[in-house]
């Protein structure tokens, strides 16, 4: 009984954190903070963003912590070090693909849409030139890549790779929405998840997506 009470607890725990975080990343609830906070709270919103979500996961995180089930396995030593070098690595790239598009971020583009200023068109650069997607990406490579696997751990991976996937759909909605034609035959050239499983863009190629 306490096992699966306790599996209760982290789904619900990462629930909340779900709601919590789509709620934030939302078009509708930008407009409402810019709406009542006015443009200076574009720079805050960010910040204020990661803030929020890195509070709301601590519950989920302590939860694992206290309760981690029966463990399913444990990988061994040298893979384990990969596995561990291999999840940095992806660590890494979520802030790398920020620098790579500021752009893409900003909530006066993204509730402009199409009708941002060129300033903000979609310019591909860095790791969007392999992979669409490279926070769904690093996401998933961090989560799988784990050398100890326990059943509620287990869970929570599973509930947390869908919610990567169907948020990884809304994030593409919103860039639909926000670049038009320009992401649709971006979306076209290069894959979503797998870096250069779809192909490229080179720099030589720019120019044939609009950038």
């Amino acid at each position: 009984m306490e096992l699966i009470a306790s599996k209760i607890t982290a789904v619900f725990s990462l629930v909340a954190f779900a709601f919590i975080h789509s709620l934030t990343a939302s078009l509708p609830f930008k407009r409402l903070v810019m709406r009542v906070a006015g443009p200076g709270a574009e720079k805050l919103y960010l910040p204020a963003y990661s803030l929020v979500a890195g509070l709301t996961i601590l519950p989920l995180v302590y939860q694992i912590y206290k309760n981690p089930g029966r463990v399913l396995y444990k990988i061994p030593s040298p893979w384990r070090w990969l596995m561990v070098g291999g999840q940095l690595i992806a660590g890494m790239l979520a802030p790398i693909a920020f620098m790579d598009a500021p752009h893409r971020f900003k909530v006066r583009s993204q509730l402009a849409g199409p009708q941002a200023s060129e300033a903000d068109s979609l310019k591909i650069r860095g790791v969007y030139r392999w992979v669409r997607d490279p926070f769904l990406l690093s996401g998933l490579v961090m989560v799988w890549l784990t050398p100890v696997m326990t059943v509620n751990l287990l869970v929570v991976y599973i509930l947390t790779t869908i919610y990567f996937y169907l948020g990884s759909l809304h994030w593409e909605t919103r860039l639909l929405a926000q670049f038009d034609d320009e992401y649709r035959e971006y979306q076209k050239r290069v894959h979503r998840i797998i870096p250069g499983l779809r192909g490229s863009v080179k720099e030589s190629d720019q120019s044939s997506v609009n950038i």
